[in-house]
């Protein structure tokens, strides 16, 4: 762990809880009961919807709320947009509004203490800790949502928002009625658990743990195990590179099955205006020299001091 990562810690009591933090912490326990209850209810048809799901739902979550929705990467016709960002819903991973916010503040406030997931603040709360502290996300409930006008002027995605909760809850009935206890044990609570890990380490540990490529001015890093559980996200450090890149693994072994996707549906023409970076924009941010590494050093030095301040 870095000497300047300030540890902090979610406050449990003593402080003022809201309606997202209490639902957050239930439906996550609620999860992780059914992954201990998994074992006692295997077959191979939950084990294999488990993986299905895992994909399609997971694609939800990386092409749709985050390279399409997030950064406008690239565009798809509406009604495969609106699939793709249903699956994501089905990830219970939050609204596409609420998701989309949340990361568009994470890149403007990127390993500082206005990030909401935060490194600074310690390995717990970069990785679930903040999932609990509304605040750490919004600052207040009149101050959230500020920066998805783009997306709240549309009417599925404000409908998504505000029943959210309700299709995690007719898809968890729905799987116990077409399989009982092992399709919503493997089919909700493994596969969604899991993926969730996965993606909240993008947070926590490839922010400290993996390689960096590029000039970031952050801590962000290239992991590979994340590279594969997440579909081709945990190429971090290529992503705070180029965030408007549709594709994020940019060398042929950097797995990016996310891409695969992507660039399957431009060849066949639904995906348009895809974005990647070019070979001049790649040299520019290559962090290949030692004054590029000393910057990085003095931007690293700048955040410890910044956060040290804040904490006091």
């Amino acid at each position: 762990m870095p000497a300047w990562v300030v540890k902090s810690r979610v406050e449990f009591l003593g402080r003022e809880w809201n309606f997202v933090d209490i639902g957050s912490i239930v439906f996550l326990s609620t999860l992780h009961v059914l992954v201990l209850l998994a074992p006692f209810h295997f077959n191979w048809r939950a084990f294999w919807l488990a993986v299905a799901l895992y994909y399609l739902t997971g694609l939800g979550v990386t092409l749709s709320y985050h390279r399409q929705l997030s950064h406008r990467s690239f565009k798809l016709p509406k009604w495969l947009e609106y699939f793709f960002a249903y699956c994501g819903v089905l990830s219970v991973q939050g609204s596409p509004i609420e998701w989309a916010s949340t990361h568009r503040n994470h890149h403007q406030f990127t390993d500082t203490w206005d990030d909401p997931h935060s490194p600074i603040k310690g390995l717990w709360f970069s990785h679930i800790g903040w999932l609990f502290d509304y605040h750490s996300r919004f600052g207040s409930y009149e101050g959230r949502l500020k920066n998805v006008d783009d997306l709240k002027r549309q009417k599925f995605y404000r409908f998504l928002h505000v029943t959210y909760p309700l299709h995690s809850i007719a898809f968890g009935v729905l799987l116990y009625a077409l399989g009982g206890m092992p399709f919503l044990a493997w089919g909700l609570g493994v596969r969604a658990a899991l993926f969730a890990h996965a993606t909240f380490a993008l947070n926590s540990i490839c922010h400290r743990w993996g390689k960096k490529v590029w000039d970031t001015g952050d801590m962000s890093r290239n992991n590979w195990v994340f590279g594969l559980l997440t579909h081709g996200e945990g190429w971090h450090n290529n992503h705070h590179a180029f965030q408007y890149s549709a594709r994020h693994g940019f060398e042929w072994w950097e797995v990016d099955v996310t891409w695969y996707v992507i660039r399957f549906l431009e060849i066949v023409g639904l995906a348009t205006d895809v974005k990647i970076p070019s070979e001049t924009q790649k040299k520019r941010k290559a962090l290949s020299n030692k004054l590029n590494e000393e910057k990085l050093e003095t931007q690293v030095n700048n955040t410890k001091l910044e956060a040290q301040a804040k904490n006091e």
